[in-house]
């Protein structure tokens, strides 16, 4: 058995109530046996999602790569396996992520970049428009794996999907780049009722590809930070299976639906059954809660390989 520790270096917003960013997925990392350090781009009170507001502090730039510089002095970048990046709120901190990442890969060329390229949901951008070409031409030539949902995806490749072999061929985009694993973590290319998540993993001549189709839940309720829980199980998951794509889609998903479920367990009936407007505070996820379910993934949704 090899004695090498896992360990991420995982650079994501903070929240002090609730669970979304390195709150989401630091937890669930350690679960699974992963070291992680983490450095928190904000640290804000709760996410913007609350009516009454949030407050807190942003790291800029320069503090970033003081924090970091801490690290190298002391010989510590030298541990890390994994980088881990998501939510981002401006160019010039972006850009610092992308020094950070060749000074890791400089003292260990292995080490997997794993890049959530949070930018929008649902047709809406909620960062500034200048990330927009630093994660197309600068952040996504550096990734090892990247898991961006189907808005992300027509963002950086400027490609409309409306079609199953739309997103293949804007996945493919990703690939010419130079990414290995292209994860669409959520796509609305499935019925009514259901998502399409969709991977695809090219090594050299060794290529995979695998779909699920996922059951939505709650009642059109809409979680926070599921795709910061998706980005930080797939992690996990590539690393323990050895990248089989297939297993690593399907404990992942296992996961996820676990933790939703298991949030809806808390929220009142008259708020499920759409009587009452469902609150913020009632979105959160329950991940500590699930520990046992991201611990030990249940799978029962079975993926299917194209």
């Amino acid at each position: 058995m090899s004695n090498i520790t896992n360990r991420v270096l995982s650079i994501q917003s903070h929240v002090v109530h609730g669970y979304v960013g390195n709150k989401s997925a630091v937890f669930p990392l350690q679960v699974l046996g992963f070291e992680v350090d983490n450095i928190n781009s904000v640290q804000f009170s709760n996410h913007t999602g609350y009516k009454n507001g949030f407050k807190g502090q942003v790291l800029n730039e320069k503090e970033l790569a003081d924090v970091f510089s801490g690290l190298v002095a002391n010989n510590l970048h030298c541990l890390y396996t994994h980088l881990l990046t998501g939510y981002v709120g401006n160019p010039t901190f972006l850009r610092e992520i992308a020094n950070i990442l060749k000074t890791l890969r400089s003292v260990n060329a292995s080490l997997v970049y794993v890049c959530d390229p949070v930018m929008g949901d649902d047709g809406i951008m909620y960062v500034p428009k200048e990330l927009l070409p630093i994660y197309r031409d600068e952040i996504i030539p550096l990734a090892d794996i990247i898991t961006p949902n189907q808005y992300e995806v027509e963002l950086l490749t400027e490609k409309c999907i409306k079609t199953e072999r739309d997103a293949w061929n804007a996945i493919e985009w990703f690939h010419d780049r130079g990414v290995k694993t292209v994860a669409i973590s959520s796509s609305e290319l499935g019925e009514s009722d259901s998502l399409l998540a969709l991977v695809s993993h090219k090594d050299g001549s060794k290529s995979q590809r695998c779909k699920m189709t996922i059951p939505k839940q709650g009642n059109g309720i809409r979680f926070t930070g599921t795709g910061d829980l998706f980005a930080s199980l797939f992690l996990a998951h590539t690393s323990l299976t050895g990248f089989d794509i297939c297993a690593t889609l399907e404990r992942t998903i296992a996961s996820l639906q676990a933790v939703i479920t298991k949030t809806l367990t808390y929220i009142p009936d008259d708020v499920k059954a759409g009587k009452t407007s469902v609150t913020s505070a009632q979105r959160e996820l329950k991940i500590v809660q699930s520990k046992r379910e991201i611990e030990n993934p249940e799978v029962v949704l079975r993926c299917s390989k194209i």
